[in-house]
């Protein structure tokens, strides 16, 4: 009889020890109570508890959790259907408000969370909650880390994640993209077609442009070329005049060494003056130009006299030299 009660004694005094020895993962965090009431908070590691008087009530992670939120209707402000869903991400800092402030509290928290999307839509019209998601995110994690500061949780990140309009609101939205893009299209095909008459334009105009740059240069070096070739004429007739009047002198004084007599060679000078003259008479009359010329009509048949009695002279003297020199010649 002492044996049994030794082994029940055993059993129960193994069984204490084993239950007063809680090993606490790390990541985890335990409450125990003493009778009924809160005692204290079991951190990650080994911990001792008083055997049938102490008891562990709540076992929780503090590591961030996902909490996903089904879809749900709303109605924006412009009175629009549209379906909306989401993702929290949170953890418990607090494990003792998070066990005695909220009986549920994942089920409280989903809760929370359908009414702030809800809220938060019925403040915007549609197409606000397409473009305006990031703001939309930020308002729903600053209300909903504030509401839920009292169960000891922390928001970190709130993300919507699908926003579906009801089929008509679709149908009228692609309708209206469809029209928003073939007034697009109509725009840029309106630009297309403007730049390409400006280019146009512009081009003509730069082409005239240089077309009459071009008539341009060209009549200027046509008119150089004919001012070049007037000049080198008036030269070239220049220096034939010069050229003439080499010759007049020079015959002139040939004509004086051939004739002995002073009024012989000065009556030669005269007469190649009179032909030069003439000369330049000749040579004004072909030019295009119309001229007036003034000339003595007595002058001309004293020119003519002068010049058959200069010819008459100089064939007399020469033909008395001829004479001179015969007899010299027979004699010889």
């Amino acid at each position: 009889m002492e044996q049994f009660f030794l082994l029940v004694f055993l059993a129960l005094g193994g069984s204490a020890v084993a239950g007063s020895v809680k090993v606490i993962n790390q990541g985890n965090e335990a409450l125990v109570e003493r009778l009924g009431s809160y005692n204290k908070k079991l951190e990650p590691g080994l911990n001792f508890v008083l055997p049938f008087l102490d008891k562990i009530v709540y076992r929780q992670t503090i590591r961030e959790k996902v909490l996903d939120i089904p879809p749900q209707k709303c109605i924006t402000r412009d009175n629009v259907g549209i379906e909306v869903d989401a993702v929290v991400y949170w953890r418990i800092v607090d494990m003792e408000k998070a066990w005695y402030k909220v009986e549920n509290l994942q089920l409280a928290m989903t809760n929370l969370v359908l009414t702030q999307i809800r809220s938060e839509m019925g403040q915007l019209e549609l197409d606000e909650t397409f473009t305006a998601r990031n703001q939309i995110n930020e308002l729903l994690l600053r209300d909903l880390d504030i509401a839920t500061d009292p169960w000891g949780v922390k928001v970190t990140r709130v993300e919507l994640r699908d926003l579906v309009p009801s089929q008509a609101v679709r149908e009228s939205m692609e309708m209206q993209m469809s029209a928003e893009r073939r007034r697009r299209a109509a725009i840029l095909n309106s630009e297309g077609e403007r730049e390409a008459a400006v280019n146009s334009a512009r081009g003509k105009a730069e082409a005239q442009i240089l077309d009459a740059e071009a008539r341009q240069k060209s009549i200027v070096l046509e008119a150089e070329a004919q001012q070049k070739a007037i000049v080198l004429k008036a030269q070239a007739e220049r220096q034939q005049q010069v050229l003439k009047a080499q010759a007049i002198a020079e015959s002139a004084e040939i004509i004086a060494q051939k004739i002995n007599t002073n009024a012989n060679a000065s009556k030669a000078i005269e007469v190649l003056f009179a032909l030069g003259y003439l000369d330049m008479g000749a040579t004004i009359g072909k030019s295009d130009s119309s001229k007036v010329m003034f000339m003595d009509p007595r002058t001309i048949p004293a020119t003519f006299e002068g010049i058959r009695s200069i010819v008459s002279d100089t064939q007399g003297d020469s033909n008395s030299l001829f004479a001179r020199q015969m007899p010299e010649v027979n004699g010889q």
